[in-house]
């Protein structure tokens, strides 16, 4: 039953039976089996479809309120009590930063730390922090502003550079400051919040958006317009620096943050974690201009 419950909470989050199968890793089917098997064994109906999306009913609702916390708690007990224990660590990874540079310093990390075990789950910032908040990870290590539930603890540990890709790599007639159309990531993004202000500063309009920075950099180089990502995206794609503008110093940049709830912060080993990271940032072991 647990994981039926689990399953309705995700449902509620997404709102969609794909978004949940994917965030879970099982199949659609199998998440209308589940939430199919509670409402068999309440006697109620707890969703409602409409189109593609899912809304609860006031008893599917009241199911889920009165669930997330006890289903919170129990994780907090397995990865508190159970995992750290035991020397493992579980951190989730904003997917632009696990494909970037995010590996390397990890590797360096784990020099660092030989005797701990660590599991890496590549996701969308949000995603990460909703799965920090219901306990299904120790630690996140994702880009945006501060988050201001109270539940999070939230350091920033870099700050990343943002460039300009300039469409099929062509020289541009571009001065900072400029008004330019560029393709970056979408609105949920945990970058985006972080990164809106400073865009509008420096008169930089989103004229597409995609839902991931390596989209945005392949369809620049592909001559579909200028895109900003960040520099660490531009270094695994080998974009030379000569070719595109760097927006750093000008203060366009993304907050890598390391993120954990409170009671998990304060645990010696993710101590160790978090400098370690910190170290390595302040050694110049993060993305460096190519």
């Amino acid at each position: 039953m647990i994981k039926n419950l689990e399953t309705l909470v995700q449902l509620a989050q997404t709102g969609t039976m794909k978004e949940t199968a994917t965030r879970m890793n099982i199949s659609q089917g199998a998440v209308s089996k589940r939430i199919a098997a509670i409402e068999n064994y309440y006697g109620r109906q707890i969703i409602e479809r409409h189109g593609r999306r899912v809304v609860l009913t006031q008893h599917g609702r009241k199911l889920v309120d009165r669930t997330m916390p006890l289903l919170q708690e129990v994780r907090s007990v397995f990865l508190e009590d159970t995992a750290l224990q035991s020397g493992r660590i579980i951190v989730g990874v904003s997917e632009s930063i696990l494909g970037s540079w995010g590996s390397r310093l990890f590797a360096a990390v784990r020099e660092d730390m030989p005797e701990v075990n660590f599991e890496f789950h590549a996701q969308r910032s949000p995603v990460v922090l909703d799965r920090l908040r219901s306990g299904e990870l120790m630690v996140g290590i994702c880009t945006g502003s501060a988050d201001a539930e109270s539940d999070l603890q939230s350091d920033i540990v870099y700050l990343e550079p943002m460039v300009i890709v300039p469409t099929g790599l062509k020289h541009i007639a571009y001065r900072i400051g400029d008004p330019l159309q560029v393709m970056t990531i979408e609105s949920r993004s945990g970058a985006w919040a972080a990164m809106e202000d400073d865009m509008r500063r420096l008169n930089l309009k989103r004229a597409t958006s995609l839902e991931s920075f390596f989209s945005v950099a392949q369809m620049a180089l592909a001559d579909f317009g200028h895109g900003l990502i960040p520099l660490g995206v531009a270094n695994a794609l080998s974009i030379s620096s000569n070719k595109t503008i760097d927006l750093g110093s000008s203060g366009l940049n993304r907050p890598v943050r390391f993120v954990a709830r409170k009671s998990m912060y304060s645990r010696s080993l993710i101590q160790s974690f978090y400098d370690s990271i910190l170290d390595h940032a302040q050694e110049g072991g993060l993305p460096q201009r190519a």
